[in-house]
């Protein structure tokens, strides 16, 4: 059997290790799993060296929303080293103005010390409708409790600053999956369309009955995905 393949989890804002947990345990024996942490910095460039530090000399990227963000600073860093890209319900583009007052108006409120109040505005903006009032709604809000105020704080900074990833697409030459919920307010599939339009050879995947965290909302559809993904010759 052959060796695991490095692979690489870069959660989104707000989340942690529990996005990535049910696909963990699908690529079991085929990938070696590592979840980055990427609250404890306030720029894309910081949070990807911290990943880039102690990472495997060649690696699988995986990377959903503000993962994404990160995945692509890690090919503006270091774009030999990536074997295989997957991007979860991203952008390449930067913050349009009113999203970006959006993101500012979530911050303000944060700093009031309504942090609490902060995830139930997001969770129909993040779940299909029918799992906000379930045990996943429940789920996400308690990750987004463990992630805390302060790093809500920085992730969201370094989101604000990020810059428009387009230019880069037609640079990406490994295999690159590109998935979306069907459902996804915040990225719709649109923006998903635009990147594996972008990727040459990339292939675009459209998951049903999903919002934004399909690796939660659809585990076994999102690994799936992925053990095909890594199993694409590199």
């Amino acid at each position: 059997m052959p060796n695991p393949h490095p692979l690489l989890l870069l959660p989104g804002l707000l989340c942690d290790a529990r996005l990535w947990r049910d696909t963990i345990a699908g690529l079991d024996g085929l990938a070696d799993c590592r979840v980055a942490d990427l609250t404890q910095d306030d720029t894309l460039r910081a949070m990807a060296l911290r990943v880039l530090d102690g990472a495997p000399e060649r690696f699988a990227l995986a990377g959903l929303s503000m993962g994404g963000y990160v995945a692509f600073e890690i090919l503006r860093l270091v774009p030999d080293r990536v074997t295989h890209l997957a991007l979860f319900d991203t952008s390449a583009r930067p913050d349009a103005p009113e999203a970006a007052r959006r993101r500012r108006g979530l911050m303000a409120l944060t700093r009031t010390g309504q942090f609490r109040g902060v995830t139930p505005r997001l969770l129909p903006s993040l779940l299909h409708p029918e799992a906000v009032d379930g045990p996943l709604g429940h789920e996400v809000r308690a990750m987004a409790d463990r992630v805390g105020r302060d790093a809500f704080l920085r992730q969201q900074l370094a989101i604000l600053q990020r810059p428009d990833s387009r230019p880069l697409l037609a640079q990406i030459s490994c295999p690159t999956l590109v998935a979306v919920g069907e459902q996804d307010i915040l990225t719709p599939p649109e923006l998903a369309e635009e990147i594996a339009a972008g990727i040459p050879g990339a292939r675009l995947a459209r998951i049903a009955r999903s919002g934004h965290l399909p690796t939660m909302e659809q585990p076994e559809t999102s690994t799936a995905l992925l053990r095909d993904w890594l199993a694409t010759p590199a």
